[in-house]
């Protein structure tokens, strides 16, 4: 039964993450899913036996949290999970080598530096960005705990939970030849629910000084309206009814318009076709047509909406840039937006952080690139956009696109804001995931974007959940899964930047920097005693 021990630890902490997580919500578990990992670091098993245990955890929280991805690409899936496991064994690794050589203030010191320090790196665009289990995530549907995130971002959220975990564990759990007095015990006692409750505390008087709903604005309010058409994705590829589904759009969208809509949104890829659309001229494709007519018919309305588009270049601009058969010519694919009026094409939008597996593959991947294809990835990869331009309407909107998944990356994000945005819009495609917790979950961590920003949020996801967001977090007319739906809502545009907005994830790079010192002054040790 005691070889037994370490393994049962090791489920135990991937099971408390996984009840942790939102839309399970049994929040309070990942003040304690931490420490099983801790207990088994003081076993004092080999490197090779630590590193299985923890890839256990790791494997666990992952597969439990994210196997759904299985419903849009199995190797995709299987990708994410396995090496994403790996991946957030690396900080841990480090965390057992630093307590082991330098003792305990360094070692737990150094375990939240380093989780922390991953999980920022983790967030950057680097070809196997997966931060779906982001710890600050963990919030997403206790959001009335979190009001503090305007000020540190989910990273803030992710400290918060690394220090309880220590400090439970080393005040209660650690073993320790001294005997502990009652009054050093109650101290600590004290010291705990201190850090529990304190952030909540917090977060409840910053919600009571904020206007409810809080705008962030002054002067007038806008009309916008948001469409869930409710289209099967499998469908959509595989049927070709583009007219159909572009005539349930429009139909969707009149019967909530008025003299005072500013603003249609329209969900990712619901201007699709197999070949895409040539964003040089879409108002002269046949097939848009009817588009243009109902543009026309409504001259004070913009239309912003996700389209799987191409562009044509006399040469080859990037790596991922395809040749035309016969031709001298290349052409780069985007999941993209775009704004539209009855005039035509205002500005396009291509989708940057692309979903490994799916959408791209990184450089020492691409010879597995035919293989993902065959699973549900695309061969050629997507071309993205590097720079954070909003998307900015004729009513003085200025959009802060984010497609599919972009919507997880808090401080990409919160570049739009800081770029003059005064409305995040998400459009989404969650079916390929099927009635499983990823749609949900995606909602919910939009919840922590309008309040890292205090910006309102109009959702569109092509079956589901659309809705407002605002700028405290709250989810207004979200609609379920699987229904046609428009929605419409009044909202006044932000003007003022929150401290995150304007200093970025200031605690992810001071952990960064101490990681760097961390890991130098470990190497220094090393040779110096050589």
């Amino acid at each position: 039964m005691k070889k037994l021990q370490p393994i049962f630890l090791s489920l135990l902490s991937g099971l408390l993450f996984f009840l942790a997580w939102p839309t399970i919500s049994f929040t309070a578990a990942v003040f304690f899913a931490f420490i099983p990992l801790l207990l088994i670091e003081q076993m004092g098993f080999s490197r090779l036996k630590f590193f299985g245990l923890i890839y256990l955890a790791m494997f666990v929280w992952n597969l439990s949290a994210t196997w759904w991805i299985v419903n849009s690409t199995f190797l995709g899936a299987a990708l994410a999970i396995l090496v994403n496991s790996m991946l957030m064994c690396i900080p841990l690794m480090g965390f057992r080598y630093m307590n082991k050589r330098f003792g305990a203030f360094m070692g737990y010191a150094s375990f939240i530096v380093f989780w922390m320090s991953f999980e920022y790196l983790h967030l950057q665009d680097w070809g196997l960005s997966w931060p779906w289990l982001t710890t600050g995530n963990a919030f997403a549907s206790r959001t009335e705990w979190v009001q503090w995130y305007e000020f540190t971002g989910t990273s803030g959220g992710t400290l918060w939970v690394l220090l309880v975990n220590v400090f439970l564990y080393v005040f209660f759990l650690k073993p320790n030849t001294e005997q502990t007095t009652q009054k050093v015990r109650l101290l600590n006692i004290s010291g705990i629910v201190a850090a529990i409750m304190l952030p909540i505390i917090l977060s409840f008087i910053i919600s009571r000084s904020l206007t409810n709903p809080p705008s962030g604005g002054r002067g007038a309010s806008y009309n916008i309206i948001v469409v869930q058409p409710n289209i099967d994705p499998y469908e959509k590829v595989a049927t070709g009814s583009f007219d159909a589904q572009l005539q349930k759009l429009i139909r969707l969208s009149e019967s909530k318009i008025d003299s005072t809509t500013q603003l249609l949104i329209w969900p990712e890829t619901a201007l699709y076709s197999a070949n895409g659309f040539d964003e040089a001229s879409l108002k002269t494709n046949f097939f848009l047509t009817p588009l243009f007519s109902f543009l026309q018919k409504h001259p004070h309305l913009q239309l912003f909406t996700g389209i799987e588009s191409y562009r044509v270049f006399n040469k080859k601009v990037s790596s991922v840039a395809r040749p035309i058969d016969g031709a001298s010519d290349f052409y780069e694919v985007y999941n993209g937006s775009v704004l539209l009026d009855s005039s035509g094409a205002k500005q396009f939008y291509h989708k940057s952080m692309l979903v490994p597996g799916v959408e791209t593959l990184p450089r020492f991947l691409r010879f597995l690139a035919p293989v993902f294809e065959k699973f549900g990835g695309t061969e050629g990869g997507y071309a993205s956009q590097a720079e954070r331009t909003p998307i900015i309407t004729q009513n003085n909107i200025i959009i802060a696109p984010a497609i599919c998944y972009e919507s997880i990356y808090g401080e990409y994000m919160s570049q739009y804001i800081q770029n003059k945005a005064n409305l995040i819009a998400i459009i989404t495609n969650d079916g390929w995931w099927g009635n499983t917790q990823g749609h949900k979950h995606h909602q919910l961590y939009a919840r922590l974007r309008a309040i890292e920003t205090r910006t309102w949020v109009a959702r569109s996801a092509n079956t589901g959940i659309s809705c407002f967001i605002d700028p405290k977090g709250n989810l207004l007319q979200s609609q379920p899964w699987r229904t046609e739906a428009a929605i419409k809502q009044s909202i006044s545009l932000t003007t003022e930047k929150t401290f995150y907005i304007r200093y970025g994830d200031l605690l992810s790079k001071f952990s960064l920097a101490l990681t760097a010192f961390f890991i130098a002054f470990a190497v220094f040790k090393r040779f110096s005693k050589k």
